[in-house]
C-alpha cells in the first residue's frame, strides 16, 4: 500500500518542477550520475549513472546474493520531444519506457500507464549523499509500492 506521508513528501519535493509541456533537461538530474548501493545484510543492489552528454545518461542495476547476481537492470535516461524519457530493461526483458511528469534539482517521476508493475518510478535526492528510488502501481491485489533508499558510494573499477 503506497504511504500516504511519502506521497506527499514526494509531491512537496517534486512541487517546483518543471511541468509536463514544458523542456526537462537532463542537466537537472546531474546530481544521479555516480554509483549507489542498497546494502541489505546478503542482499546488495548496487546501481551506476553516467553523467548527462550527448543527450543521455546510461545506468544500470544489478542485484547480487552472496556470490550470484539474482536481478539486473539496464537503465537510460534522454530527452524526447522535450520530456525526459526513463527506459528500463529488466533482467533481459523487453524495454519499457516511462515518460516524465515532473522532474527538478532534487528528483523526478516517471509514468506509463499501461505497464503492469510498476506504473510509476520516483527518484527522489536526499542529500548530497542519499536518495530513495521507489516504484510504485496497481496489482491484482491492490496498489503496492517499494522504496529503495541508496546511498553514494565510490564507484570500483573491479
Amino acid at each position: 500500500m503506497i504511504r500516504k506521508g511519502w506521497a506527499a513528501l514526494a509531491v512537496a519535493t517534486l512541487a517546483t518542477a518543471a511541468p509536463a509541456g514544458q523542456d526537462q533537461s537532463l542537466t537537472r538530474l546531474r546530481w544521479l550520475a555516480g554509483c549507489w548501493e542498497l546494502n541489505r545484510g546478503n542482499l546488495i543492489t548496487t546501481e551506476m549513472w553516467m553523467a548527462p552528454a550527448g543527450g543521455l545518461m546510461l545506468g544500470a542495476s544489478r542485484t547480487v546474493a552472496g556470490p550470484a547476481a539474482r536481478e539486473w537492470e539496464q537503465l537510460r535516461l534522454s530527452v524526447r520531444d522535450g520530456r525526459v524519457v526513463y527506459t528500463a530493461a529488466p533482467s533481459g526483458q523487453s524495454q519499457t519506457d516511462f515518460t516524465a511528469t515532473t522532474v527538478s534539482d532534487t528528483g523526478f517521476m516517471v509514468e506509463n500507464a499501461a505497464h503492469d508493475f510498476p506504473q510509476r518510478i520516483i527518484y527522489r535526492r536526499r542529500g548530497a549523499d542519499s536518495l530513495i528510488a521507489r516504484i510504485e502501481g496497481n496489482t491484482p491485489g491492490g496498489p503496492r509500492g517499494i522504496d529503495f533508499p541508496m546511498r553514494r558510494v565510490r564507484c570500483e573499477a573491479t
